[in-house]
């Protein structure tokens, strides 16, 4: 049981660094080109450790999808971060990108004294639920949270957290799909709980009633509605917020979000985060600042060989809604120091209080 998620992420990436991040790596640039081609057809390598140098076979590539959706049970290899996973399920969300000059109908409002005042459409994106390989999570751990799904434990601790190790979102984009034989090819506590093989299938892993009873009775913990993004400078910030559900506290009622947030470096520059800046609006009318160094006790450097970095924290409001919004101060290698904007988003609770989430022994 956690009171805070945070995971302390190492630099290592666990294919080779070609395919899983800037694709840089000679072998692998061929892949890639192979990538933009049909079919695209290539094995997937992977780093055999401790030893770190031999090379194994993963799987196939297959093509990814320009329409349409992954189903449950397709195998991919994460294009940013470089995990091997496997989709759950699929959530469609409304994304609402800031770099997209829309029109004015069906915008999300600005919170009170929020940048910029400029309305924003969204758009229905596709995000998938899934499993990260076991394997592969000691080694995106500087880069991505590992334990980033977060939920409230019970009544009896307004503040007391528990996390599910291994699961995440993953945008469609980001998917890079690909076949094995391996009837067990992905390394998790819950493969063999929610999915089975069956070769007469495809993809041959199929969800098992239990991963059926699991969405649904953890449908509201899990549920992604918005996405919210925008682009300064070449740094780019997703944000994600979930709500969590509402605690009773010292007679009050305490609404707990989570807010999971992704920044990229889609330039050439190296560049690093130095401080946060947030600014929380209450419905109750309190606006609260908050400034700090890093981001999860990190200051993340942002590359062209390691360009992403994504984590996940958490806020309470004693109101059933509100707004954040804020700032990253981001530093340049001649230390000079530029604002990163971070999209405004909604802090919404759900009319129906949530009962604490179906779980296993984890």
């Amino acid at each position: 049981m956690l009171v805070w998620c945070e995971t302390r992420p190492t630099p290592t990436i666990p294919f080779v660094r070609g395919l899983a991040s800037q694709r840089t790596d000679c072998n692998f640039s061929l892949v890639v080109c192979n990538l933009e081609m049909n079919p695209p057809i290539a094995n997937l390598l992977a780093f055999n450790r401790p030893e770190g140098k031999v090379l194994e076979t993963v799987g196939v590539f297959e093509a990814p999808k320009q329409h349409g959706k992954y189903e449950t049970g397709q195998l991919f290899l994460h294009s940013v971060f470089g995990y091997r996973g496997i989709v759950l399920f699929p959530w469609h969300a409304r994304l609402y990108d800031r770099d997209i000059t829309p029109q004015a109908s069906h915008s999300k409002p600005e919170p009170p004294g929020a940048h910029g005042s400029k309305e924003v459409k969204g758009k229905t994106h596709t995000y998938y639920q899934v499993l990260i390989d076991t394997r592969d999570c000691p080694h995106i751990s500087q880069r991505s949270q590992t334990e980033a799904v977060t939920f409230l434990a019970n009544h009896d601790d307004s503040r007391a957290l528990y996390a599910i190790p291994g699961l995440d979102y993953v945008s469609h984009e980001d998917i890079l799909p690909y076949n094995s034989t391996d009837q067990v090819p992905i390394q998790h506590e819950l493969f063999e709980r929610f999915l089975m093989f069956d070769p007469s299938k495809v993809p041959p892993f199929v969800p098992r009633d239990t991963l059926r009873a699991w969405q649904e009775k953890n449908h509201p913990w899990l549920e992604l509605s918005d996405v919210h993004r925008e682009t300064t400078e070449n740094i780019r910030v997703t944000v994600i917020p979930f709500y969590m559900g509402m605690r009773e506290a010292q007679n009050s009622h305490v609404y707990w979000w989570r807010y999971c947030i992704r920044l990229e470096n889609l330039g050439n520059e190296v560049v690093q985060l130095r401080e946060r800046h947030w600014r929380i609006f209450s419905l109750s009318g309190t606006l609260e600042t908050v400034r700090g160094r890093g981001v999860v006790g990190r200051e993340p450097v942002l590359s062209k060989e390691q360009p992403a970095f994504q984590y996940s924290s958490h806020v309470s409001l004693q109101a059933p809604s509100g707004h954040m919004w804020g700032t990253f101060r981001i530093e340049r290698t001649d230390g000079s120091h530029f604002d990163v904007r971070i999209p405004p988003f909604s802090l919404e609770s759900n009319k129906d209080d949530k009962s604490p989430p179906a779980r296993y022994n984890w």
